[in-house]
């Protein structure tokens, strides 16, 4: 049995129970949102523009974010992104039952809420090593990512395509409630996080959090990567939904049960991370985990059904769970708290700001080519890349963590 001191202390789990509510009415929404985008246009084009428009904010405001988040109440940020998060989707449910939506309206409510998501996720991250101990942290984080994949890929997508069949207005409905609920419970949480009135001006206090990323070799070429990934999955995902619904001929309410099924491989991830870790060590799981990700992303494009389909994207969860765990809790380690916001800012800026490029990019190959296209051109780009790194990351392994120093 654990001791006392090596369990995760009730602040924490308040923040978890906050965050695990999110990620419902994410979940329901992130399925919502392409549904609807479908029955807009037919044009993969278009589609892949509503998913680059809800990750666009990430090159926008993610530097600026970092900033916030170390200078303020990291809790206050999370609650204040949350409030604009809600009153965005709240009126694109308003426009949906109103029958006033069309794809450049659809396309500027993601876009809002993605501005939301920033604020949100980036000071999400950086307040988990105010309140657990950094020897608990790799299980925190463990536990997050659990939350986050079960409320956005298990109960979520179910949910949001249930409710859209019954009333397309609906599942945005609830993801507005969804939000002033965790809002609601964050504000329990007053005064956990304080202010860093140290911090200085946006300008200046972003090129540190940059100019100390840089200077950390492993961090920097895991960043480079991550960008490099998210570019490739959402090259391949963008018309995931045209795929299945489509070519497969999956059901409105069979989107969500494939999401929800392949969120098994995510799961497991979340499990296994620190496992597998402690048996292989840190730097080979993260390369396998890269590896099996570029092998599976070609194989997503030959799926010949629904189940395969579904096996596959479970795998690859798996891979990214792993991945997302031991990375996140690498630069909660390493990275000086008072730094935090702004280094996990640019960390994210560079993983998710690509994030566009990459859904503009597959729904051009999803018009050119097909709809499959993606998938196998995403796998055989991340692996080589994957192959170009290797020596970088050996190399930054071998010369061992940096201590944190402010």
């Amino acid at each position: 049995m654990a001791s006392t001191g090596d369990r995760l202390p009730a602040r924490y789990w308040r923040l978890w129970w906050a965050g695990a509510i999110d990620n419902v009415g994410n979940g329901a929404l992130v399925t919502a949102l392409p549904l609807l985008a479908v029955t807009l246009t037919a044009d993969p084009r278009l589609v892949s523009m509503v998913a680059a428009a809800s990750f666009v904010p990430w090159l926008l405001f993610a530097l600026p974010a970092g900033a916030i988040a170390d200078r303020f109440s990291r809790i206050a940020v999370m609650r204040s992104a949350q409030a604009f998060q809600a009153v965005a989707v709240t009126a694109l449910a308003v426009l949906v039952a109103a029958g006033a939506m069309d794809v450049v309206a659809l396309m500027v409510a993601a876009f809002l809420v993605g501005v939301g998501q920033v604020g949100y996720g980036i000071a999400s991250q950086s307040v988990v090593p105010e309140i657990v101990e950094h020897r608990l942290l790799g299980r925190a984080n463990a536990r997050q990512y659990l939350a986050t994949t079960v409320g956005q890929s298990f109960i979520g997508p179910p949910v949001g395509s249930l409710l859209f069949g019954l009333a397309i207005a609906l599942p945005f409905g609830l993801d507005g409630a969804v939000l002033v609920v965790s809002a609601l419970l964050l504000a329990r949480l007053r005064g956990m996080s304080q202010p860093r009135g140290a911090v200085r001006s946006a300008g200046p206090a972003v090129i540190e959090g940059l100019r100390w990323l840089v200077g950390h070799r492993l961090l920097w070429t895991l960043a480079l990567l991550l960008g490099v990934n998210t570019f490739c999955f959402q090259l391949g995902n963008v018309t995931l939904v045209l795929l299945a619904t489509g070519e497969l001929g999956v059901s409105v309410a069979g989107y969500g049960v494939l999401l929800a099924v392949a969120a098994v491989g995510s799961v497991l991830g979340g499990l296994l991370a620190a496992r597998l870790v402690t048996v292989f060590g840190q730097m080979p799981v993260l390369i396998v985990a890269l590896a099996v990700n570029a092998v599976v992303f070609v194989l997503l494009g030959l799926s010949p059904d629904a189940w395969i389909l579904a096996a596959l994207l479970a795998l690859s969860g798996l891979a990214t769970a792993v991945w997302s765990v031991l990375t996140v809790t690498l630069r909660q380690e390493l990275v000086p708290l008072a730094l935090l916001g702004r280094v996990n800012s640019v960390y994210r800026l560079l993983g998710w700001g690509l994030i566009p490029l990459g859904a503009l990019a597959g729904g051009l190959i999803a018009h050119e080519i097909s709809v499959r296209a993606g998938y196998p051109i995403a796998g055989t780009l991340r692996a080589v890349v994957l192959v170009v790194s290797l020596p970088l990351l050996l190399r930054a392994h071998r010369q061992g963590p940096r201590p944190q120093s402010t």
